[in-house]
């Protein structure tokens, strides 16, 4: 079973994915780490060297990698699901979870956050606020497609493992 988490970057995806594996007692990966493992760069270099475009095809390629895994728990990157048919193909190889967190919990946590994000680099709060408003309206058409939406701020992780154990992936 692969369970993948989407969520707005900032959403707790690789936090909660850590717990959920623990909890599951199944490996947990994170497509970032993966990623720079397998081109030996990171991801802010990435970004600079490449355009964001090139970075989803290569981001694209370590999911289908990914799809060959058995029993994990998958933290994707925020743009993951809505590039391509990547969110049909997460449906089709596993269960998808949307952590959903609203724009000002978000906020709070970027704004806090000391790991450098490329697509927020260089915005004052104003404008990470309004980017993040606007980035996840656009992306929650992709994300509420998710077998299971979750929010870490109301419901319990139990819930969650219950619902995902229940999962028919036929249905």
């Amino acid at each position: 079973m692969l369970i993948f988490l989407l969520g707005y970057m900032g959403s707790g995806k690789t936090t909660f994915g850590s717990q959920l594996s623990k909890r599951l007692q199944i490996n947990f990966y994170d497509m970032d780490i993966l990623i720079e493992h397998k081109f030996k760069v990171n991801i802010n270099q990435l970004f600079k060297k490449y355009s964001e475009e090139v970075f989803r095809v290569i981001e694209q390629g370590v999911l289908i990698d990914v799809f060959k895994m058995e029993n994990a728990v998958i933290s994707t990157g925020g743009g993951t699901p809505c590039y391509k048919n990547n969110m049909e193909m997460i449906n089709r190889h596993g269960i998808s979870v949307y952590l959903k967190i609203n724009t000002e919990h978000i906020y709070e946590r970027l704004k806090r956050s000391k790991k450098k994000r490329p697509l927020i680099a260089g915005l004052n709060k104003k404008e990470l606020y309004e980017y993040i408003k606007t980035q996840l309206k656009l992306r929650e058409e992709f994300y509420n497609r998710a077998h299971f939406i979750h929010d870490p701020y109301k419901d319990d992780i139990e819930i969650l493992i219950e619902k995902i154990s229940g999962k028919n992936l036929t249905e």
